[in-house]
């Protein structure tokens, strides 16, 4: 039995410096552990085929669909500031790009598929945990409405890798609006092909700006957009207390999606210092820092766009510094007015910033969860304070500034029931909590147990919801069930 499916190849019209052709690498006895239906339906795939002995096989690199003409990708990457100027997709292969029924082209692509040109000598292999996690997170990403890649299927491969042990295999089917990052540009402005990084920038433009192409500088338009959306993509971060963890340039999207999930993690208590990932030792990804660096890759983008900006450096440089500083002002407005609808308020008031930030301030001094204690102050729009206040040990600074609060929200009038239900609808109750992912990650490794990881994606799915009997699934982390670092999968 052959499967098809509908792949398209727009990329491979590109310079072929840009990428190298190759097939993943078979694995031994691919076995399915999750197809996200939804997500396939919406593709326009099949989801009993792709179900199927054969689709598994598909979705494991074992075997090529019909017609299709994988490859990987070409990319360099400032990584912790440094410049590396030949990355590429080491452990990932692009399957092919498909039309969605909503009419949107994306990526398919596989993780975890073998070795490859740019591998340098890695194995090009994936362990299973990293694939849950980015499946999990991503998921959970992606229902909390924050742009995202997605996960299309999680698959072990019934082989070793081998990293600081022995660790079961998987591939992971990924699935993004494109795999474009700003280290694609950094890779042909390196080589200094500017015809490369024109019919680059002209692709990019086309599959995610096509409005660009029409105005009087289409490259500066370009740099707009992806600057507008990395603004707005940042401060939703934020407003869910998620870090991200290695934000190299390489793992910045061009399409404004969340991309590579390595070390990312959730912050339980508010913290703007912190830093989860084990390879970030002076805290550069720090949660706070994050608007700080995702401008400082801009500004990487903009650099090995000089040359199509303008001929002339002086105004191509003056071009990149009015695009590059609107970023401070888009991340702003975006991440106020997102501390707006956390805290109920449906108006814009110049006190605002203060009121939230003293906020923050006082769940910093307090430890407090950051999830719960917005969550716990959507319960008190409606008068029910209490968990709240058992969040704080000042009890006198909580006070004054609840006082503060309920005064501000008397100057837009709204029924308390309807303004609660528009702060749950911005607070999430579940999240991906640290210490849950690592439990189905070791559920998943250590006893083939994938019910825990099961469950956790379907309670993810609906974060919004409150439920009885899934109460664990919104508790911080006990003591002994704290997590202090998260790993990269490579």
């Amino acid at each position: 039995m052959s499967i098809r499916l509908p792949l398209q190849y727009t990329y491979a019209e590109l310079p072929e410096a840009l990428f190298a052709r190759l097939d993943p690498t078979p694995v031994a006895a691919p076995r399915l552990v999750r197809l996200n239906v939804p997500l396939a339906e919406a593709l326009g795939l099949d989801p009993a085929a792709l179900a199927s002995a054969e689709g598994v096989a598909v979705l494991a690199g074992s075997r090529v669909p019909d017609g299709a003409a994988p490859m990987a990708l070409a990319y360099a990457g400032h990584q912790f500031g440094q410049f590396v100027p030949r990355l590429g997709d080491g452990r990932a292969i692009l399957l092919g790009e498909v039309v969605g029924r909503d009419g949107q082209r994306r990526d398919i692509q596989l993780k975890g598929s073998g070795r490859t040109p740019y591998s340098r000598g890695g194995d090009g292999r994936a362990a299973l945990g990293p694939v849950l996690r980015e499946y999990v997170v991503s998921e959970a990403m992606a229902a909390l409405g924050v742009p995202t890649t997605r996960a299309l299927a999680a698959v072990t491969t019934g082989e070793w890798v081998y990293r600081e042990a022995a660790l079961p295999g998987a591939v992971l089917a990924r699935v993004a609006a494109s795999h474009i990052r700003v280290g694609t540009f950094q890779y042909a402005a390196a080589q200094g092909d500017l015809d490369a990084l024109r019919a680059l920038a002209d692709h990019a433009i086309a599959r995610h700006d096509p409005a660009a192409a029409e105005a009087a500088n289409p490259y500066r338009a370009f740099l707009d957009g992806v600057v507008a959306r990395q603004a707005s993509l940042v401060a939703r971060w934020l407003l869910i207390g998620f870090i991200h963890g290695v934000m190299n340039t390489d793992n910045t999207s061009v399409s404004g999606e969340t991309i590579d999930y390595g070390p990312c993690a959730f912050m339980d208590e508010y913290d703007p210092r912190t830093v989860f990932s084990s390879i970030d030792h002076m805290g550069r990804y720090a949660y706070g820092n994050q608007p700080r660096i995702m401008h400082w890759n801009l500004v990487r983008l903009a650099e090995a766009l000089l040359p199509l900006l303008d001929a002339d450096e002086e105004r191509a440089v003056a071009a990149a510094k009015a695009s590059l500083g609107a970023f401070s002002d888009l991340y702003h407005a975006a991440y106020l007015d997102g501390l707006r609808r956390k805290l109920g308020l449906a108006e814009a008031r110049e006190e605002d910033a203060a009121l939230a930030q003293d906020l923050l301030t006082l769940m910093a001094e307090a430890r407090a969860d950051f999830t719960l204690t917005f969550r716990r102050l959507s319960d008190a729009a409606e008068g029910d304070d209490a968990a709240l206040r058992g969040m704080f040990a000042d009890a006198a600074g909580l006070e004054a500034w609840l006082a503060r609060w309920r005064a501000r929200l008397e100057a837009e009038p709204m029924a308390s029931g309807a303004r609660a239900a528009a702060m749950r609808g911005a607070n999430p109750v579940y999240i991906p909590r640290n210490h849950l992912v690592e439990a189905v990650i070791e559920a998943a490794v250590s006893r083939e147990d994938f019910a825990p990881f099961e469950q956790l994606v379907d309670v993810l799915a609906r974060p919004f919801e409150e439920w009885a009997g899934l109460e664990r699934y919104a508790t911080p982390p006990q003591p002994e069930e704290r997590v202090t670092q998260t790993f990269c999968g490579t």
